[in-house]
């Protein structure tokens, strides 16, 4: 067992103020830095990959395809958009002059924050820790990383990662846990990138506002799922099984609960019970392909759930390897922890509607959630949900899919989440985009001035 280390606030400071330097020097501002440090975490990656491949494994039971898939495959593939399209990001943008203005040039230059904090949690402790750094080098800034203590292995390698080219004035790794944070957090960071629960969520974001730092805030929810009368329930099944039990559903955009229409419920039930078996075998709890729970508390916290409804297939669990098998089941209440809680587990509550009215009320009754699944062919259901619900983002016909372009940006709405990043959204979240005017001295405006003859009237004319 891999002991995770406290820091002092002493040690904590010292890293800021390294990185303060570090910054004011100005070593980050150049794009061939910024590509250079990128093509280094990249190498660093794939020359560990079958180090974060076992690390994942030992935290969270995480198959080799998935971790290649979920964490180690994805922040490549992030890299290579960054490089690809970093010149075009970091050139200063033009915009359009007003009549106001005629004679001058505005336009805006993408400025670097300064030193960073990017905290990550457990669930995706390697692609979630790495992720926002991309975003972090690529807009010239320096990062403090860090990692979840609660799965140590992988804080351990991040670290080992990150030191081994690394300078620690540029990017440094600080593990341990809640005494470390709160450390973290009385520092005068330049942004301040968080993703983890809500209610830890408000903690960061309190300790943020009284410094009055920017902050990104990747949080969670309820995030539902709608199967319409009209889905292809054979793909439907398929994609949802996929989204609700990869990682043992603890994935924050997971379909938290599902709505299914009553004409298609059954047959629906019926055939996510034969792709559980397709997927995991006659006995999930044994697959070696199926993730764990990531320690006791959380595990205890969703075995608490298969209380609070009738379990239509599944729900065995395996104490000493704190797994839960895929489950199905129909709440009893609708006011149960199993539908006000985040689950973040493998179990799906199924719950049957005849109206979509009925469906859009209940969402929208509720916090924002940050994923939505819609299932359907019908055009104007897609346009009365899209419309109606807001949400962080989500899929018509599928799940979890829209975190995976870097074309769109990924983030929450309300209690989900405050601001977004992948591809160029995670370069403008991490830099400032600062205004300029050149003005020219060719000519001036008399009118603009107090002692004009006519000022006022011809400033009309133009603003009007």
């Amino acid at each position: 067992m891999i002991e995770i280390k406290e820091h002092s606030h002493d040690s904590v400071e010292k890293h800021v103020k390294l990185q303060k330097q570090y910054f004011k020097a100005g070593k980050t501002r150049s794009k061939e830095f910024r590509v250079n440090m990128l093509q280094t975490l990249e190498k660093q990656i794939r020359k560990h990959e079958a180090n974060i491949s076992q690390a994942l494994k030992l935290d969270l039971n995480k198959s080799e395809t998935e971790a290649y898939v979920t964490e180690i495959g994805f922040l490549l593939e992030e890299i290579r958009f960054t490089i690809k399209h970093i010149d075009k990001w970091m050139k200063p943008k033009k915009v359009k002059t007003a009549k106001t203005h005629i004679g001058s040039k505005g336009y805006t230059i993408a400025e670097p924050y300064g030193v960073t904090l990017i905290i990550a949690p457990w669930n995706y402790p390697f692609q979630l820790q790495i992720a926002p750094l991309i975003g972090a080098i690529a807009a010239g800034n320096t990062a403090i990383l860090k990692p979840s203590e609660l799965t140590p292995n992988t804080s351990n390698l991040i670290s080992s990662i990150i030191n081994e080219v690394f300078d620690p004035a540029y990017i440094a790794v600080l593990e341990g846990g809640v005494e470390t944070t709160t450390h973290l957090l009385d520092q005068r960071f330049d942004y301040i990138f968080f993703t983890g629960s809500v209610s830890v969520g408000k903690v960061v974001m309190e300790a943020a506002a009284k410094r009055l730092i920017p902050i990104t805030l990747e949080l969670g929810g309820k995030s539902p799922c709608i199967i319409d009368e009209s889905a292809n329930l054979e793909l439907a099944v398929k994609r949802v099984a996929f989204g609700k039990f990869i990682n043992a559903g603890q994935t924050c955009i997971a379909p938290d609960y599902l709505f299914v229409h009553k004409k298609v419920k059954d047959t629906f039930v019926s055939e996510c019970k034969k792709v559980i078996h397709e997927f995991y075998g006659e006995n999930p709890l044994e697959n070696e392909q199926f993730a764990k729970i990531v320690n006791e508390r959380h595990f205890n916290r969703i075995k608490s759930y298969l209380s609070h409804g009738e379990v239509l297939h599944g729900g065995n669990v395996d104490e000493k390897l704190h797994k839960i098998e895929p489950t199905l089941i129909v709440p009893k209440e609708m006011s149960s922890a199993l539908m006000t809680e985040e689950i973040f587990g493998p179990i799906l509550p199924i719950i049957e509607y005849e109206d979509i009215q009925e469906v859009i009320d209940f969402v929208t009754d509720r916090p924002k959630p940050l994923a939505l699944y819609l299932f359907t062919k019908n055009d104007h259901i897609e346009k009365q949900v899209t419309e109606t619900i807001s949400f962080g983002g989500g899929c018509i016909n599928d799940t979890l899919m829209h975190i995976a372009t870097p074309y769109l940006p990924f983030g929450g709405v309300g209690e989900s989440g405050i601001g977004d990043y992948h591809g160029e959204s995670s370069f403008q979240t991490f830099s400032h985009m600062k205004s300029i005017l050149k003005q020219t001295t060719l000519f001036d405006f008399s009118f603009r001035y107090p002692n004009a003859k006519n000022g006022l009237a011809t400033l009309r004319k133009l603003m009007k």
